[in-house]
């Protein structure tokens, strides 16, 4: 077979230490930006038809937020009118109807409504679209692991009793800082009390896992006043929090005011590790800390993400099926973002038992993901990617091996595993293990 390993050899990572820690955050792989129109589409039928069906994620997207926050690159749209989200919702039922047709016999190992802010939507709108991944996609929400993301602002107590009665067992809330001229730096209008009223309210609720969402690199911001926001979090004890180091993008107000920083989000990054480390939590990946004495989780279906398959709902919402992923269009400004939900509004049935716009992963680069995903969260398992493709992981990948040598990770011969080292570059080695053809794809993208 031939080897995985990119050009031009061994000095392109050393390279690639040399520059800024933070180049960029692969949650998933290949990225959107890699995505093009499919010529010509391709119907759901025939994509999952071969595919295993026994442990599917069901992600469902609501593209729509209070605000607009600085920082953000989210497909999202703030503050839109209720005739919008109206026939947003409807579509997304259309779209649940017409994949369930094309997909046929499915279960549902995992569940998530992401956004944007799915709580934006009013208690009776998020019940439908709970009463729509049960009735309609057959999930056994309750029986499964279920994540809903909220805001302060939207955390209200109608809205949670409907996640609640739903099956929600961990909800994610952004708060970004605990400081006011923190939240402000970043265009974050947002008032402590409010922050901390809804914190309350989620506490209370009893969920299994509350999730906070700090922001590091902010303008201003110092080790002190990052430990201030961190040590304010650990009031409400919660089961795991993500630390992301602020990133500038294009088409965001922040990014059309970027400045290198580096060594502040580096200097903050180890602070907060430190400190969470020390208040008994774990780290699991770059970004999220576990605190170590949480009740153990509940029995629930396995699910590895390496392996098993996706399907999304919704405007921002991926499919991944095993040679190929698939989603809507993808932009980051106001204007475009309106256009592409409202084009998903106007969908028929019939336009949604279509994959229209993706990228198809032939046999290397499904060999690339299966490593890429595992190696950035828990290691890569050796004997699992053999038993998967038949083949050594080391022999596929050989630039893995420039790794042990640097201080990035270890192997005790049975799984390849971050180092602090290399957990602190994850921003780093993400890009660096892309294929050349995705990266020419990422390059050629047009941010809009």
């Amino acid at each position: 077979m031939t080897h995985l390993e990119r050009q031009p050899g061994p000095n392109r990572l050393e390279r690639m230490l040399q520059g800024s820690p933070y180049q960029q955050y692969l949650y998933g792989y290949p990225h959107k930006t890699a995505y093009r129109a499919l010529q010509p589409a391709v119907p759901l039928r025939e994509v999952w038809k071969a595919e295993r069906r026994a442990a599917l994620f069901l992600y469902v997207h609501i593209p729509f937020c209070e605000m607009r926050c600085g920082f953000c690159n989210l497909f999202t749209a703030a503050n839109p009118v209720e005739q919008v989200v109206r026939s947003y919702v409807d579509a997304l039922e259309r779209e649940a109807q017409a994949v369930r047709d094309a997909v046929g016999p499915m279960t549902f190992a995992r569940a998530a409504v992401g956004g944007g802010t799915p709580t934006f939507l009013e208690a009776p709108q998020l019940a439908r679209v709970f009463g729509l991944m049960r009735q309609v996609m057959g999930a056994r929400l309750g029986a499964i692991p279920m994540s809903v993301e909220v805001s302060p602002e939207t955390s209200t107590d109608d809205r949670l009793k409907v996640l609640m009665d739903a099956g929600t067992d961990r909800i994610s809330i952004g708060v970004q800082s605990f400081l006011p001229e923190e939240v402000a730096a970043v265009k974050r209008p947002q008032e402590a009390v409010v922050v901390r009223r809804a914190l309350d309210a989620l506490r209370a609720t009893g969920v299994d896992t509350l999730n906070l969402d700090l922001i590091y690199g902010i303008e201003g911001q110092t080790v002190q006043s990052f430990e201030h926001s961190l040590r304010t979090a650990l009031t409400w004890a919660p089961e795991e929090l993500y630390l992301y180091p602020l990133y500038v993008r294009p088409l965001t107000y922040l990014g059309k005011a970027a400045r290198a920083w580096d060594d502040q989000r580096l200097a903050l990054y180890r602070a907060g590790r430190q400190f969470l480390l020390a208040q008994g939590y774990a780290q699991v990946s770059m970004r999220m800390f576990r605190r170590v004495d949480r009740p153990a989780n509940r029995p629930a279906p396995v699910y590895h993400c390496q392996e098993d398959g996706l399907i999304g709902l919704g405007c921002g919402a991926r499919s991944y099926a095993t040679a190929l992923h698939s989603s809507q269009e993808w932009a980051v400004a106001s204007r475009a973002v309106r256009g592409i939900i409202d084009d998903y509004s106007l969908r028929t049935a019939e336009d949604f038992s279509y994959a229209r716009h993706g990228i198809r992963l032939d046999d290397q680069e499904q060999r690339r993901r299966f490593a890429v995903l595992s190696l950035l969260a828990e290691g890569l398992d050796f004997a699992g990617y053999r038993a998967r493709f038949g083949t050594d992981a080391l022999s596929d990948l050989p630039q893995l091996t420039q790794l042990e040598p640097l201080g990035l990770a270890q192997s005790d011969g049975a799984r390849l595993v971050l180092t602090e080292a290399g957990l602190e570059r994850s921003d780093v080695l993400g890009p660096w293990l892309h294929s050349e053809q995705v990266d020419a794809l990422m390059a050629e993208w047009e941010a809009r």
